[in-house]
């Protein structure tokens, strides 16, 4: 391992991180904090101020330090061992540096709970990851959170979404040592190798996600948000984060112009950005021959379909006319299936084919070479026909067929074995971390009390009981083994949420619920999957292993 190099490089990305931070120091000042609820410029902005000038200030020396002992490094060759360390270490380094202006600008969890370290570090790493999962449980009162805060977090959507190296390489470059970072850190069997000047792509690619950012802030306003919500919420967009300024997120305008508007450019930012690319040169047909594009808008339209036929049946909430079903339908299938999260409707009030259905587009994701988190499209694809020629050659062995994807055979002879690798160790990773969560966490976070006896009782109920005391009352049995029973299931749609990078679950993490409830161990457990989520796991898990680190 090339201990310099690594530092070098990660002197700079810290650079990069706590130089973007000044973006978010406008909004302290009363002309730009325009939202109808926002104060002058009162003690709460004033402290945020500070609390920014200070993480910038810790991230430049930090920089420089990193910078120095790393000087001697210039003109060595980065191979893909120092490429992984830098990705994951980049993702570490940002969830701790991106906490501290959230941690340093006192910002509350809930009236007299101010925000733990922990939880700085679960908004960052939402952020960044663009999960848009949260523990804030009002964002409306600028006595609890700022608008340097609320602006941060939807900054490190941006930062995130197209991913944290790719954007440092596309600023500095770096060669063939950018491609291997950028291998190692963008998720899914990628397509750049069909894009011409191949040195470009990260910097193609940046155009384009600055483009569309920009477009949709512009269309934002027209439709009526205000310059702080248009840029936030373009920004959650693109990034397929999720991070809202108001409670009720996106459904806080109840409007359909933007919703639509929101779907269309939630499908652009989960398409290959490759794809993108051609279209903008005008190839679009590209696009619309790409398989996993296909399948993708395919999955859309079906589960749309079953949604609202449902939603209909059952009579849901929001699916009293045609019209309402297709919007709402649609735009919670679209938000889930690209990892957005944002929401318009409380989907967990819905029929258990709607819920069912959104929890399992969880583990579907977007397409590779996009910002749109999951398992990715194309990994479906491969699986599917990696188990059909399986199924065949068990009962006609010699048989020999090749796996072919778009018409074209794939001669990678690792990719199919990759592939089933990635499976088993993506339901490992699940299954280890709901069991894990259900052993842990208290009881208490559904509500549920412990007498001295070690009898159990159903408390009168919070949106988050774990921030107040709950008294033991006399409730049915039934009742009580009825909430032990959401628990499975909560915990389950918790990590399948944060490990896909989703943001909003099922129950008490539910589209109008938050992560306030939760322990401080399983915050840092929700940090670590979000982290897994978003980078290729690899990139991650290999930061664990002691033979990875030696210099031989």
């Amino acid at each position: 391992m090339n201990f310099a190099l690594l530092s070098r490089l990660l002197g700079a990305v810290c650079l990069l991180i706590g130089g973007s931070m000044v973006f978010s120091l406008p909004w302290a000042f009363p002309g730009l904090a325009d939202r109808k609820f926002a104060p002058a410029a009162d003690a709460v902005e004033w402290r945020a101020l500070v609390g920014f000038l200070a993480s910038m200030l810790i991230c430049g020396v930090l920089g420089a330090v990193l910078r120095r002992l790393g000087r001697g490094s210039r003109g060595h060759t980065l191979y893909r061992k120092e490429a992984m360390a830098i990705v994951g270490l980049s993702w570490v380094m940002a969830t701790i540096l991106g906490a501290m202006p959230i941690y340093f600008s006192d910002t509350y969890i809930a009236p007299e709970r101010p925000i733990t370290f922990v939880e700085a570090m679960f908004e960052a790493q939402s952020g960044f990851s663009t999960t848009g999962a949260t523990t804030l449980t009002d964002l409306e009162n600028p006595d609890l959170v700022s608008h340097c805060v609320l602006f941060w977090r939807s900054w490190t959507h941006f930062l995130g979404g197209l991913g944290i190296v790719v954007l440092f390489v596309a600023i500095l470059g770096q060669g063939s040592a950018g491609k291997a970072m950028m291998r190692a850190e963008m998720p899914g069997p990628s397509k750049e190798g069909s894009m011409p000047r191949m040195q470009h792509t990260a910097l193609v690619f940046a155009a384009i996600y600055i483009g569309l950012n920009a477009i949709l802030a512009v269309i934002y306003l027209a439709e009526g948000m205000t310059v702080f919500d248009s840029l936030c919420h373009a920004f959650g967009t693109m990034a397929t984060g999720g991070f809202s300024t108001y409670n009720a997120s996106l459904g806080r305008f109840d409007s359909a112009l933007i919703e639509y508007t929101t779907i269309l450019f939630m499908i652009l930012a989960g398409t290959n950005f490759t794809l993108l690319y051609f279209c903008s040169i005008g190839r679009p047909r590209r696009l619309w021959r790409d398989m996993e594009f296909q399948t993708f808008v395919g999955i859309i339209a079906v589960v749309t379909a079953g949604v609202i036929f449902f939603g209909i049946s059952n009579q849901d909430e929001k699916f009293e006319t045609g019209g309402s079903a297709l919007r709402y339908g649609m735009f919670q299938v679209v938000s889930v299936i690209t990892t957005t999260g944002y929401g318009t409707a409380d989907f967990d009030s819905w029929n258990n084919f709607g819920r069912g259905a959104l929890l399992l587009l969880m583990f579907v994701g977007g397409c590779a070479g996009s910002t749109g988190g999951g398992m990715k499209v194309i990994r479906h694809i491969l699986f599917v026909k990696i188990l059909r020629l399986e199924i065949e050659r068990a009962h006609r062995p010699r048989v020999v067929r090749l796996l072919r994807v778009g018409g074209q055979a794939v001669d990678d002879p690792d990719l199919a074995p990759g592939i089933m690798l990635y499976f088993c160790l993506f339901l490992a990773l699940f299954v280890s971390s709901w069991m894990l969560l259900v052993t842990l966490e208290p009881d208490r976070t559904w509500g549920v009390v412990r007498t001295s006896d070690g009898a159990a009782a159903v408390a009168n109920d919070t949106d988050n009981p774990a921030l107040v005391q709950p008294p033991v009352i006399e409730t049915p049995q039934q009742r009580l083994q009825s909430t032990l029973d959401e628990k499975l299931l909560d915990s389950a749609s918790a990590v399948a949420a944060t490990l896909n990078n989703i943001g909003p679950g099922l129950g008490v993490v539910g589209a109008t619920k938050n992560y306030a409830g939760f322990s401080q161990p399983a915050k840092m457990l929700f940090v670590w999957l979000m982290m897994l989520g978003r980078v290729e796991l690899f990139s991650v898990l290999v930061l664990l292993s002691p033979n990875f680190w030696r210099r031989h």
